[in-house]
């Protein structure tokens, strides 16, 4: 009979290759970004009822607390766009093996934080 191997059911404790988080944060910003559509939509529906609205959704989108979120918002876009890239390719048999893996999950890390920096320059 074989020996019962040890369960670790501590999620803080395991360690994830990079490729496995770059996958997990694609889906998380998926649904961050599916999940927050009502609320752009609502906001949009109120720009456009009357000039008065208007002008209270931008004020109300010109706050700092907004522009963080705006960084959050374009992070999410840009990472999930990048790592569909990622997932499209490997989905077409390219970069299969564990080099090109590691290296892609990486590019997608880097080119998505540089460019969140570079629309936060834009953004202030």
């Amino acid at each position: 009979m074989a020996a019962k191997r040890p369960k670790n059911l501590n999620l803080f404790t395991i360690r994830l290759p990079l490729p496995a988080l770059v996958s997990i944060m694609h889906r998380a910003s998926g649904a961050f970004l599916f999940l927050l559509l009502p609320l752009l939509l609502l906001l949009f529906q109120q720009s456009l009822a009357s000039p008065d609205s208007y002008a209270e959704v931008h004020t109300l989108l010109k706050t700092p607390l907004f522009r963080l979120i705006y960084l959050l918002i374009i992070w999410a876009y840009l990472h999930h766009a990048l790592a569909g890239l990622r997932h499209l390719a490997l989905d077409a048999h390219l970069g299969l093996n564990l080099r090109f893996a590691r290296a892609s999950s990486m590019s997608v890390l880097i080119v998505s934080g540089v460019l969140t920096v570079l629309m936060a320059f834009l953004l202030w």
